[in-house]
């Protein structure tokens, strides 16, 4: 069996469009009847997802999938960095923890991991047409190129062409590409095929004169300028976009304010509620940004002990307590779950020196952390008074294991994980309005999610609303794919890739 065809996107930055880019490519070949995977050998994000198969996968790559119609595998992202508390970060190899690690041991760990890296794109090359594969940072950063295993080094191991993306909204755009190519050894530039510029807001014909002079400069040609469009449907790797978003109309009914944790994880779990049209999101980091939110979320963390304690420096739990103390509304998901408690024991210091931190006493449950980190896909249903028997779908990834005191009922009951029958409880609650769950991805689901919203439209005194069938994924990796097919050259993609479009 032939190996896949390969193509690569580095970029001249962190956040320049890559994962975007990544998966628009995804579709636009998938559509074409050929069979895609995205690869991406090392991330370090804390937005995860639990793959059929119980392993631990960047989003991002989840999503890039998704938008190429297969299911997510961990060979797609083999090695999953994610950032703790210190200068440390848990070690996930193909969707399992290893270990954490501090910044030398990792450096040290390195060599097997490349070897991780390649049997797994070796397994990819078997099985697809194309492998579209996704850099990390910048390719230039030459204190780190001893260390690569995910650039160039994926690069010259698939033997891939690399179009290299610059973000001309950060300004600088022509010197970021020029430099990066400076930077780079002469074997490497050659594996430089063509630049794209992303994120252009105005009239790209004013950007011909700085085209010419990049490919007179360095003989590599532009494929294209792509225009900034918001609201692009992509589920992102990190929390930085999280600090650049615009500000939501204040018009909307309904107000949910996320507690933007220094350790913020799976972010992406609010997204659904942000396309619902009656609902504004909003992030809250002080006392100054808390504002008056009808549902406050206490979201997942990869590190649930430092991120309390800063909720705490930052005077964010005595407004949370006053929050709910007015009538509020809180919910808490995984790590946001645990804050809720009466206590977070950590006797093994998993992740802190702190044997028992107190929560905020708002749930009659306790968290244990444990060594063992659960992962797991889950069908549950609602046992929350005025939603009891609504049926959701998500994931767990957390080591702590909470249980009830003195007969707090449950939030959810487990009926299902993977694909076996199971019966268990799922979070605690206090009401409706005060409850918290193990269960990422719990907003996805429209019905659910409606019906939740219709219950605090009732509180709040508003007619409800029926369910917005805004989840139309096939029509957002459309888009995707118009968005490159529109705006770049692909006869040169075709020639680089060797796949007619």
């Amino acid at each position: 069996m032939p190996f896949a065809h390969t193509l690569m996107i580095q970029g001249t930055a962190s956040h320049v469009g890559k994962s975007v880019i990544t998966a628009a490519f995804c579709r636009l070949f998938a559509r074409a009847g050929y069979r895609v995977a995205p690869f991406k050998a090392q991330n370090m994000s804390n937005n995860s997802f639990v793959t059929c198969e119980g392993g631990e996968m960047g989003r991002a790559q989840v999503f890039q999938a998704q938008a190429a119609g297969v299911e997510p595998h961990v060979d797609m992202n083999p090695v999953l960095l994610k950032p703790g508390a210190d200068t440390s970060a848990q070690v996930v190899v193909l969707g399992q923890p290893v270990n954490t690690m501090d910044v030398r041991e990792y450096h040290a760990y390195q060599k097997v991991a490349f070897g991780t890296v390649k049997l797994a794109f070796a397994r990819l090359q078997q099985q697809y047409d194309l492998i579209v594969i996704e850099g990390a940072g910048s390719p230039a950063e030459i204190n780190l190129r001893g260390r690569d295993i995910v650039n160039m080094k994926v690069a010259a191991l698939a033997n891939a062409p690399v179009l290299l993306v610059g973000d001309i909204e950060r300004g600088g755009v022509f010197a970021s590409l020029v430099g990066t190519l400076a930077l780079l050894t002469p074997s490497e530039r050659k594996r430089i095929h063509g630049f794209i510029i992303n994120k252009l807001r105005g009239d790209p014909t004013l950007l011909d004169s700085g085209l010419e002079f990049l490919e007179r400069r360095t003989g590599i040609p532009t494929l294209g300028v792509l225009p900034y469009t918001f609201g692009l449907p992509v589920d992102e790797e990190d929390a930085v976009s999280l600090n650049a978003q615009p500000s939501i109309p204040n018009h909307r009914s309904l107000t949910f304010g996320v507690i933007h944790f220094p350790h913020i994880s799976n972010a992406t779990d609010f997204a659904p509620l942000a396309k619902e049209p009656d609902v504004s999101v909003c992030y809250i980091d002080s006392p100054q940004t808390f504002g008056s939110p009808d549902i406050v979320i206490l979201p997942g963390t990869k590190s649930t002990v430092a991120d309390y304690e800063w909720l705490q420096r930052q005077g964010l739990a005595a407004c949370v307590r006053e929050h709910v103390a007015r009538g509020g509304w809180l919910v808490g998901i995984c790590g946001g779950y645990q804050m809720m408690g009466r206590e977070v024991r950590d006797e093994a210091g998993i992740e802190s020196r702190r044997r028992t931190v107190a929560g905020l006493g708002l749930l009659s449950v306790v968290t244990h952390f444990e060594v063992r980190k659960q992962l797991t896909q889950a069908e549950a249903v609602c046992l929350l008074p005025g939603l009891h028997g609504a049926k959701v779908r998500g994931y767990e990834i957390h080591q702590g294991r909470t249980t009830a005191e003195n007969g707090a009922p449950p939030a959810f009951k487990i009926v299902r994980l993977f694909d076996k029958p199971a019966s268990q409880s799922d979070g605690a609650s206090a009401s409706l309005s005060l409850f918290g769950t193990y269960l990422h991805g719990l907003f996805d689901h429209a019905d659910f999610r409606r019906a939740y919203l219709n219950r605090l439209r009732e509180h709040k005194g508003l007619e409800p609303l029926p369910p917005h069938a805004y989840d139309t994924r096939k029509k957002d990796f459309d888009q995707l794919a118009d968005w490159l097919r529109d705006h770049l050259d692909m006869r040169r993609v075709e020639e680089m890739v060797g796949l007619k479009l």
